[in-house]
């Protein structure tokens, strides 16, 4: 077992720890046990309404600065100022994303310089949506030099374009992730799933001709007028020598990452991988980890092989530090964040997550000498869609009416 898998499943399997929730073990089945132990049995969170009647929404982040950007699916990314919702979108492109099944506009990634000026980056961002042929596209936009609350519509400038044999396991995540390298460069992370229908029908996820069911990473162009592709391959990218786009490939074995996040204090990667028919899982991989990494699927479900239905592990897995069975209504996870905001200080380091069906939000700590098992520590009145980060460290949930609320603990 790697060094650093130890130290994640000792982490999580040490001094508290029953495996109800999470089927924490090297073993590749699932393990009936009683539920987890908290280790935060005074930690009661509650939800503070922030705003109300979106449509759809799927991501809250922020552009370096305190507004709030709110992904609407069916195209729009709304501006949340001040304490009201702007009426007017900092980018409608509705006219062209499709919606149907889960597909739409899925993600917006803002530069770490968007908000610094006359800095590489000033002003860019990129969006992961599906245009109308029911392909996953890359864009990168830039925002409008007269006003800071309007995106350029006509800045587009596409940097891939996937095609989709399914309406289902689009992924969509986008995120930069930590300084990487010796000049500290900061790549674009993109979630991509297996392309849909059940059980990976066609192996995208571990085949080496197919970006999907991958964690795809480049480094995008931050020239005002850059030149196509508008992105380069890292250096220490896997697969240098492969043909575009597959020299973007980080890591393979995803079905459908529903979200992926860093710990802004660490560097560490969570991916919440969305279950076929039993298990969900957390992958959380140590910052400066070599890409190449494989997470499993569709060899296995969380710890249990699913294909082949036996002897599917053959060593070379990154298997979960965090898997849970479909029990007691849950059927699929929603990743989040690690908290790093100021206002809780005793909540510092907790990866929050939920589960779309039972509602759940659930805290899992991990820390470097004791590991606390994952917690009940909300149970909303909606189904979970997102949770999204201001920045502040603040982290929060939406839901399906439409609503984004603001975590606080009680």
């Amino acid at each position: 077992m790697e060094a650093w898998r130890q130290w994640a499943v000792m982490a999580l399997c040490g001094v508290i720890l029953g495996c109800g929730l999470v089927g924490c073990s090297t073993s590749k089945a699932e393990d009936d046990a009683e539920d987890p132990g908290s280790g935060m049995a005074d930690v009661t969170l509650a939800l503070e309404l922030v705003v109300s009647g979106l449509d759809r929404p799927v991501s809250v982040t922020h552009a370096g600065d305190e507004r709030l950007l709110i992904v609407e699916r069916p195209g729009r990314l709304r501006i949340w100022r001040d304490g009201e919702l702007l009426e007017s979108p900092f980018l409608d492109i509705t006219r062209q994303v499709r919606l149907g099944g889960e597909r739409g506009l899925l993600s917006v990634a803002f530069h770490p310089n968007y908000s610094v000026p006359d800095a590489p980056g000033q002003g860019l961002f990129w969006v992961n949506y599906t245009n109308r042929s029911g392909d996953t596209v890359i864009a990168r936009y830039r925002v409008s030099p007269e006003d800071p609350d309007q995106a350029d519509p006509a800045s587009e400038l596409i940097l891939l374009t996937i095609e989709q044999p399914f309406a289902n396991h689009n992924g969509g995540q986008l995120q930069f992730g930590p300084a990487e390298g010796l000049d500290g460069e900061r790549y674009l992370y993109i979630g991509m799933g297996d392309g849909g229908s059940g059980g990976d029908p066609e192996n995208h996820a571990q085949r080496d001709d197919s970006v999907l069911g991958k964690m795809l990473r480049l480094a995008p162009s931050l020239d005002p007028e850059p030149e196509a592709p508008f992105y380069t391959i890292p250096p220490d990218n896997p697969r240098l020598d492969a043909p575009a786009p597959l020299d973007t490939i980080w890591a393979k074995g995803l079905r459908n990452p529903w979200r992926f996040s860093f710990d802004a204090a660490t560097g560490d990667l969570y991916i919440a991988d969305v279950g076929q028919r039993e298990f969900e899982e957390v992958h959380i991989t140590l910052a400066g980890t070599p890409g190449g990494i494989n997470y499993g699927w569709r060899f296995m479900e969380g710890l249990a092989c699913f294909n082949p239905p036996e002897n599917c592990d053959n060593g070379m897995l990154a298997l979960p530090e965090v898997t849970y069975a479909h029990d007691n209504g849950r059927c699929a996870i929603v990743g989040g964040y690690v908290y790093r905001g100021v206002q809780f200080p005793a909540f510092n380091g907790t990866y929050l997550y939920a589960d779309f069906c039972s509602r759940e939000i659930f805290g899992l700590r991990t820390d470097a000498l004791i590991g606390f098992g994952p917690s009940v520590l909300h149970i909303h009145t909606e189904r979970v869609t997102a949770f999204g980060e201001d920045i502040n460290g603040d982290v929060y949930v939406m839901d399906e009416e439409g609503d984004v609320y603001r975590i606080e603990v009680e």
